[in-house]
């Protein structure tokens, strides 16, 4: 019988060869150092020569004092980014003030791109960054995060052309006294041609509605909980999402169900909520928050009772979710959407357009959350 260290060294061999014709062909042991390429492949990009302007506008005090911040009275609304382009905004952050203990959900931001009326992004404050409840809680992420002490980031690139707009609208009925802005941005000589604008959309239902009639199966997703519904060309870059329990038992039995360029069927059918969160076994219980890159539960609180309250979120960054015509991004509640919990979400995605019609964002009544029994 054949020595079997034989055979693994042959094959460890073979392996090797292998690789040598993959890196270009073997190299003598021999060989002199400057017959190596000069040309070095592995510069990091941030270790290369930067092609554009840094800048960053903020709230800084214009008189050289130190109230570095802005007053928002309610209904007002305030600028906190303008600029010309072509230019890439890199870093948002901001922190507040506001005498309001429902803050969060009573400032929205709107992002609006190339001049344009209608905003590409529109979201409660709080919601965008990934406080889907209207409470602080600190927690990491890739592209959100809220750091101590109340501090919140968003790291998402948004590219424009011509021009870019941010706004702050004041929606409560008492006033911001500080709200702190920096937003860090490049000025390029120009954008790739297939560099497309960032978009994010707000929605909720409080309650979500059981299917009528009750059924075990949902093939078509007719009644599931939309994330967000949009018409181009362009991908997903995930949601993050808030949950109020309006009855007893784990309430994450829902699959994602993703419609790519046809409304009729999902091409991309889940397996459970906490699934399609990337997490497992229903959050074991809820006993094991956790704030990872591109996936999370960072916040649970009396889960699986009435009154519990989840706050989520979930990155595409490895493989965001591509489409040339439309994009129907849904999620079951519960099994066969068999349950009414209430849901706060934001879906984040890019597109060749600047804009999208969006929804009236609701009133802020509405979107504090609450418990809605039946």
């Amino acid at each position: 019988m054949e020595n079997p260290n034989a055979k693994r060294r042959r094959f460890l061999s073979s392996l090797t060869g292998a690789g040598a014709f993959l890196l270009g062909g073997s190299r003598s042991a021999t060989a002199r150092p400057e017959t190596a390429s000069t040309q070095p492949t592995d510069v990091p990009s941030y270790a290369r020569l930067q092609n554009y302007q840094t800048l960053k506008q903020s709230s800084y005090d214009r008189t050289g004092g130190n109230r570095d911040f802005w007053h928002i009275n309610p209904g007002e609304t305030i600028d906190v980014f303008k600029a010309d382009g072509p230019g890439i905004i890199t870093h948002i952050w901001f922190t507040i003030n506001a005498q309001s203990e429902h803050h969060l959900k009573e400032l929205v931001l709107r992002m609006y791109w190339e001049g344009n009326e209608k905003p590409s992004a529109e979201s409660p404050i709080g919601d965008f960054f990934g406080l889907t409840l209207g409470n602080y809680f600190l927690y990491q992420s890739a592209l959100l995060n809220c750091s101590s002490v109340k501090a919140l980031n968003a790291y998402f690139a948004m590219p424009y052309r011509r021009s870019a707009r941010i706004s702050v609208t004041n929606e409560g009925a008492h006033p911001v006294g500080s709200f702190y802005s920096n937003i860090d941005y490049q000025l390029v000589s120009a954008l790739p041609s297939d560099a497309m604008y960032f978009h994010a959309q707000y929605r909720q239902a409080t309650p979500t509605k059981p299917a009528s009639p009750p059924t075990d199966t949902n093939l078509t997703g007719a009644d599931n909980y939309v994330f967000f519904d949009t018409r181009g060309n362009g991908h997903a870059m995930g949601v993050t999402l808030g949950v109020v329990q309006n009855s007893e038992n784990w309430f994450g039995e829902g699959d994602e169900m993703i419609f790519i360029d046809n409304d009729s069927k999902p091409v991309i059918n889940g397996t459970g909520t906490e699934d399609y969160f990337c997490g497992a076994w229903d959050f074991g219980g809820g006993q094991y928050p956790f704030a990872n890159l591109y996936n999370g539960a960072p916040y649970m609180v009396l889960p699986e009772h009435t009154a519990g309250r989840y706050c989520l979120y979930r990155w595409h960054l490895d493989n965001p979710i591509a489409f040339r015509k439309s994009l129907k991004f849904t999620i079951e509640h519960g099994h066969a959407n068999d349950r009414a919990d209430c849901f706060y979400s934001v879906g984040y995605w890019y597109q060749s357009e600047p804009f999208t019609d969006f929804p009236k964002l609701p009133p802020v009544s509405e979107r504090i959350p609450a418990l809605k029994l039946s």
